[in-house]
């Protein structure tokens, strides 16, 4: 294939997806452009370009990205793919400011690059302005016969014109930067362009019945009512002082809220004897935090690495996954790819524990051999293999130091309490001790069965993505329970978060709800009520209620005039799943087929010259959120690390007429 002497291409989202399609566009060019050949970008975003709409530069320091400096790039390291032409991974951006800072750095970036080291955890807004200066690279080395266009508008629809070209409609705010394409129509509120790329990120998202109902109320009764949002969106100023907030999800975003609301409102947290100590502004509010578990998510261990280097898979392995291939299998997440993950973190759990608290294990010899032989995986499809791995931890380990690993994520899962003075107390030992295994790291047998989960949840997004699983356990078992399992034990906040919101706790800043939260409206008392069964008293009651969760990523459900015109003209469709019972569901993400991907329309043809990368591929593609990973980062990557720098290679590949790149392929 050969690249055509003229290309128009439009990338609809400018934040990290949309510009790792911009750069790999430029590197590919470079690589194998024809002279004379042309190629003009436009690129979309009402949000200025690199950052886009999440990572703006401007945003509280407070907000802190869940990766340290060493993990994200935006830039492909991998030598199979055309050379970059301009960019560098995050961690090298920020020794190269730290040596040599761009002129144009504010004083707040520069006094947070001056101390972030390699292992830290950056804000998002300085992740913001190493995405705002990529781009700027990119379009200040622009290779010969390219031009871009950059529109800070939102494209309201893109449909199919006569010969198979797109046509995109704007919205009135725009402006163009950048060079113009000579000879190309454009009337300033449409263009015409060869091919259209979704990248289309983080979008608004209608609210469920119940949340209707809690905006209305709100509206009725004169109360505040803060539905999910980006939370550098949120005006936080609107939450009173001194006065009770409801805040529901203990989630990523939950910490965020409290970040905003404590810190941000001029209060600190210093070190005393016994740890971390609140001091208030007197500017907080008296925050109730309420989730399903009643706890957030368990805080990450402190590692040199994006993984332990303590752990290594041993069952869930690349090998044993292409036998299911070989086979011809489709596996299924319960029955076949559960059981060898399930092993993993016991082996790693218990190994660990041999290592670092020998006394907790009898006949050390003898408990190796006899947990190896239990766990090897021979008819794992019985179930008798836990059978005779529970017996061999009966005979050997301490009934104190057993791993209940379902119950590492709800703690307080069978318990009541007899007041929420109680259950504060409760809430506050599982964050102290959370934070203590955090700080063992490599030494602490729970944080490593989850270190295990963590790395098999890198193989398991190659897996969905290349092989697939079925619909069935893609429903009840991926998303159904073990998403949300992955999530609290693997995903939660850095160390130090669990820390502050102990002290908080301490402090009297912030109480707890309790787990299985009942959520209501109070008419008499014109306040929101948040009650769970399982704590004796009143139910926590206050006028502002925040809901601490990201908008729904659903296609369906998004608010985004471009999505909501696509799918009403049958250009594409979300992906509809069968659950076992054979009734159909649909999914949060586009229907789409590889490679690259590209959108099926509602009568199932395939539309070409029409991609889709990022969040909308959450029906393929599983934990589309994380930032790409870079090569230098400690330990091995595995391939999901870098899957959207891939992505978007195929895409431009394509986009140019280029042949797949063989490093962008799936893994036989």
């Amino acid at each position: 294939m050969v690249i055509s002497q003229s290309i128009r291409t439009a990338l609809i989202g400018a934040g990290p997806r949309g510009t790792s399609v911009l750069e790999r566009l430029l590197a590919n060019w470079s690589a194998a452009a024809p002279a004379g050949a042309r190629l003009h970008i436009d690129v979309i975003d009402p949000f200025p370009a690199g950052p886009g709409h999440v990572w703006q530069p401007g945003q509280s320091r407070l907000y802190l990205m869940n990766t340290q400096s060493f993990y994200p790039t935006l830039v492909p390291e991998d030598t199979g793919l055309a050379a970059p032409v301009a960019g560098t991974t995050f961690d090298r951006w920020r020794t190269a400011q730290q040596q040599n800072p761009l002129p144009g750095l504010s004083d707040e970036e520069r006094a947070e690059l001056a101390v972030l080291g390699s292992g830290d955890f950056p804000s998002r807004a300085i992740y913001g302005r190493y995405l705002r200066s990529t781009f700027e690279e990119l379009l200040a080395v622009l290779p010969d016969g390219v031009t871009v266009e950059v529109h800070r508008a939102t494209a309201t629809a893109a449909r199919r014109q006569p010969g198979g070209k797109f046509e995109i409609e704007l919205d009135a705010v725009q402006s163009g930067s950048g060079e113009p394409a000579a000879g190309m129509p454009d009337d300033g509120r449409r263009l015409t362009v060869d091919s259209v790329v979704l990248a289309l990120g983080h979008l608004a998202s209608r609210l469920s019945p119940e949340q209707r109902e809690l905006q209305s109320a709100a509206t009725q009764f004169g109360l505040r009512y803060l539905p999910p949002a980006v939370p550098a969106d949120v005006d936080w100023g609107v939450v009173p002082a001194q006065e009770p907030v409801l805040v529901r999800g203990m989630g990523l975003n939950f910490f965020d809220v409290m970040g905003q609301l404590t810190e941000g409102r001029g209060g600190k947290f210093v070190e005393s004897g016994d740890g971390l100590e609140y001091l208030s502004s007197g500017q907080e509010p008296f925050i109730f935090a309420a989730s399903r578990r009643g706890t957030p998510y368990r805080s990450k261990a402190n590692l040199a690495g994006y993984y332990p280097e303590s752990v290594t898979l041993r069952y869930f392995t690349a090998k044993a996954i292409r036998r299911f291939a070989a086979g011809g299998i489709v596996p299924a997440f319960d029955l076949d790819l559960w059981p060898l993950l399930h092993r993993d973190a016991l082996w790693t759990y218990y190994t660990t524990l041999l290592r670092s608290q020998p006394d907790a294990v009898t006949d050390h010899a003898a408990f190796l051999k006899e947990l190896e032989e239990a766990l090897h995986p021979h008819a794992h499809s019985t179930g008798r293999w836990e059978d005779d791995f529970n017996a061999v931890v009966g005979r050997h380990v301490h009934p104190g130091s057993r791993l209940d690993l379902r119950g590492l994520a709800a703690p307080l899962s069978g318990r009541s309490f007899a007041s929420r003075t109680e259950l504060d107390a409760a809430v506050v030992d599982y964050l102290d001790d959370d934070a203590r295994r955090s700080a063992l790291g490599e030494d602490d047998p729970v944080k490593m069965a989850i270190g295990a989960l963590h790395r098999g949840r890198a193989v398991l997004k190659t897996v969905v993505a290349d092989g697939g699983i079925t619909d069935e356990s893609w429903v009840a078992g991926l998303r159904g329970w073990f998403e949300s399992l992955v999530e609290g034990l693997a995903s939660g906040p850095p160390a130090l978060r669990a820390e502050q919101l102990a002290a908080l706790a301490r402090a009297g800043i912030v109480s707890f709800v309790g787990p299985d939260p009942k959520f209501g409206v109070d008419r008499g008392k014109r306040a929101f009520t948040a009650a769970s069964p399982w704590v004796r008293g009143d139910a926590a009651e206050a006028r502002t209620l925040v809901e601490a969760l990201a908008p729904a990523n659903r296609v369906a459900l998004n608010e985004s005039p471009l999505l909501e015109q696509l799918l009403a003209d049958g250009i594409v469709r979300p992906r509809t799943m069968m659950t076992v019972e054979g009734t159909p569901v649909q999914s949060s993400g586009l229907d789409v087929r590889p490679h690259p991907y590209r959108p099926v329309a509602a009568n199932g043809e395939v539309n070409e010259r029409l991609y889709v990368l990022g969040l909308q591929l959450s029906a393929t593609q599983w934990g589309t959120a994380i930032a790409a990973e870079a090569v230098q980062n400690v330990g091995p990557v595995y391939p999901s690390g870098q899957r959207t720098l891939r992505d978007a290679d195929e895409i431009a590949r394509d986009i140019l007429g280029l042949t797949p790149n063989a490093s962008s392929l799936p893994a036989a």
